[in-house]
């Protein structure tokens, strides 16, 4: 019998009428592709209902078992799991991509229906004491390995979730659970659609690449620049008018500011109060504690040493920035660089005593070339095969599929949706779709999505990329892999602890640093001339030229995650805005403008809270595992199909740390990290 919190989704399942499998391009056959071209609004209802309605099948099953066992528990639980998750994934992807407005609405609220069905699954008492059956069982004290994991796993994030709390508590968990869910996709939304432009003329555009200004000029010869992720770097890095990039800066950094301000205290209140629920005197206690880093204060010291670490050099290269601006303008000023100035003489800085012109090197960089020898590179590697499939069915023309091969075995298959577009997710992501699970039928094999917004190819040009974008090339399609190599047994141990979670895609970055590897496509879009090694060394030669500021600003960001997490106080709150305030106090360059408010479109406080010192503590990994290559080589594919099979594909299956030692033959360390950074 279906309990009472399940009762708002039954009746929504029973009012449904559920199409055929032949019907539905959803419902494809086993380890075929989806046809997403076919998928209409009704679709992705029908699917939704459909996946809840297998969930609740497999759900009953499992508490009618008199007898609670591994398989008819765990590994059912875990086939819940993989219905619900499939369908949620794909729900949300194509809110986030799809260019049908219908599509898009109907996948955000069939994703919240399955997000609600999620939240209820993990308070039911019920399944929750099956469980507990089987931990208390001699079966259990005879797993080990990977089932023993996926048992304990499984009840740790149950309790979690709240199912230990007393029937009222309970109901106020799921209660606040619900609206947080509400609060994020509002804010999201409020920031995919904020729609702001910089409106110039020749005048105020001089500096930019004429591919730039060709995107964006109008009939009129005026220009309408969009003030999305893929404009920032362009017109803060080189738009000669100083009130161009100021206006770009205060627009950026003021996205959705009318609206998320007060959502975002909403959503911070609630999650202090959850956390409040569940015994822990914050929400960042409350979430770290599923982390590797366990507790706030972990956390905080590995953020403080850094802040040490980086201080003076911080200091330093702000210093130079400040004498080359002074020199470039003729003026003996002390103040500060303005944030909006920053990129902009940090590029002058390298073109004058490097001779560093990212815009040049950008010529060498087509992306059809990057693209195909970045897959080249993850191929030979990894040890694995790409094909692409032509006249695929997809969302939108732009993007392709591409099929995984390992020894002609299909093993995955992952789409590339690479370009900006109106309605368009703006960030950089990879989706994963579905995760990889052992079925009777097979395997089922793991698909996702790299859902990006490169620099767009015009009439004229075609898709120019900075060595930046490069970078979020190569780190977003790390992911990828990961999601390929999974060969786990169960659905609910693909994907890595969130602070490590970084530190594979991270790596793979390195391999844009090598001369070796990026003279194989980096290739004039014009004369096909290949990089010229000296301009390469010359960029790489400064790329700590503000590593200081740079991590500094980095460490920034994490410290206002965590003050709003870790330090709020339900009795004396402190403003969103004041913490921007309180956080430049701390910082050896204090970069906070009044009158902006970049926590209103700030993607990580809102749905992954307590998650940015992830992205440093995964550094420290990724440095230290990509000393294996150096000495082994980059392209040792021993090596390679070792790093594939201990790290990428581990997910959860067994404790990372003893993964990565046994990939690095010893205990991993920091020395590589801060040596990357220019602070040894």
């Amino acid at each position: 019998m279906k309990q009472l919190f399940y009762l708002p989704l039954l009746l929504f399942v029973i009012a449904c009428t559920s199409k055929t499998k032949s019907e539905n391009p959803f419902l494809a056959d086993f380890n075929q592709p989806v046809d997403y071209a076919a998928v209409t609004a009704a679709d992705v209802e029908d699917y939704a209902n459909t996946a809840l309605n297998q969930a609740f099948e497999i759900l009953d099953a499992i508490k009618q078992e008199e007898t609670p066992n591994f398989t008819n528990t765990f590994i059912a639980y875990d086939d819940i799991q993989n219905v619900i998750g499939k369908a949620n994934r794909n729900c949300f992807m194509l809110y986030w991509v799809s260019p049908d407005s219908l599509i898009r609405a109907t996948g955000l609220s069939s994703y919240q229906l399955l997000d609600s069905f999620g939240i209820a699954l993990s308070a039911d008492k019920e399944l929750y004491n099956k469980m507990l059956e089987v931990a208390k069982s001699d079966e259990y004290k005879a797993l080990e390995g990977h089932r023993k994991n996926l048992v304990d796993d499984v009840i740790d994030y149950f309790e979690f979730a709240g199912v230990g709390l007393e029937d009222d508590k309970l109901e106020q968990f799921k209660k606040l659970t619900a609206e947080i869910t509400v609060l994020t996709t509002e804010y999201s939304t409020n920031m995919n659609t904020a729609n702001l432009v910089v409106k110039t003329d020749e005048k105020g555009i001089a500096g930019m690449p004429e591919s730039f200004k060709d995107t964006y000029r109008k009939e009129d010869g005026s220009y309408e620049i969009p003030v999305i992720n893929a404009t920032r770097r362009p017109v803060l890095n080189n738009a000669k008018s100083e009130a161009t990039r100021k206006d770009f800066y205060m627009k950026y950094y003021n996205r959705a500011s009318d609206k998320n301000l007060s959502v975002l205290d909403e959503m911070v209140h609630k999650r202090h109060e959850l956390a409040q629920l569940m015994e822990h005197r914050s929400y960042a206690s409350y979430a770290i504690s599923q982390k590797m880093a366990k507790t706030p204060e972990n956390v905080w010291n590995f953020i403080n040493d850094l802040m040490d670490r980086s201080h003076e050099k911080a200091i330093n290269d702000h210093e130079k920035l400040k004498v080359f601006r002074n020199t470039k303008k003729g003026t003996q000023s002390n103040e500060a660089v303005k944030p909006w100035n920053f990129g902009y003489y940090r590029n002058h800085l390298l073109k004058a005593d490097y001779n560093v012109d990212h815009e040049k090197i950008r010529e060498y960089l087509p992306m059809e070339s990057c693209l195909a020898g970045m897959l080249e590179i993850y191929q030979e590697l990894l040890g694995l095969e790409f094909k692409k499939i032509e006249q695929a069915s997809v969302w939108h023309e732009e993007v392709d599929l591409y099929e995984v091969y390992e020894n002609g075995e299909l093993r995955g298959r992952f789409y590339l949706d690479l370009f900006p577009r109106p309605n368009k997710e703006s960030w950089f992501y990879a989706v994963p779709l579905t995760l990889g699970k052992s079925t009777e039928k097979g395997y089922e094999v793991p698909v996702a999505m790299l859902l990006s917004n490169f620099t767009r190819p015009t009439d004229k040009l075609p898709s120019l990329i900075t060595h930046s974008e490069l970078r979020t090339l190569f780190h977003e399609f790390g992911h990828i892999m990961e999601c390929m190599s999974y060969n786990g047994e169960f659905t609910s141990q693909m994907g890595s602890l969130a602070d490590f979670g970084e530190a594979m895609s991270q790596m793979f970055e390195s391999w844009i640093c090598d001369y070796d590897m990026v003279s194989r496509y980096a290739k004039h879009y014009e004369t096909g001339e290949v990089l010229p090694k000296d301009v390469f060394e010359r960029m790489i030669d400064a790329k700590n030229i503000t590593s200081g500021t740079g991590t500094q600003y980095s460490l920034g960001n994490c410290i206002y995650d965590m003050m709003l997490y870790d330090k709020y106080d339900p009795e004396n709150p402190v403003s969103t805005d004041q913490l921007w305030r309180n956080l430049d106090k701390k910082l050896a360059v204090p970069s906070y403008v009044e009158g902006t408010h970049p926590q209103a479109s700030w993607i990580h406080i809102n749905t992954h809270p307590t998650y940015y010192y992830g992205y440093l503590w995964s550094e420290v990994y990724a440095a230290d595992m990509f000393t294996v290559f150096e000495e082994k080589g980059l392209l040792d594919q021993p090596t390679g199909i070792r790093f594939r099979e201990l790290i990428l594909a581990n997910g959860t299956q067994r404790d990372i740390v003893e993964a990565v030692d046994e990939f690095l033959g010893r205990p991993s360390n920091n020395e590589a990290y801060i040596k990357s950074l220019g602070l040894e």
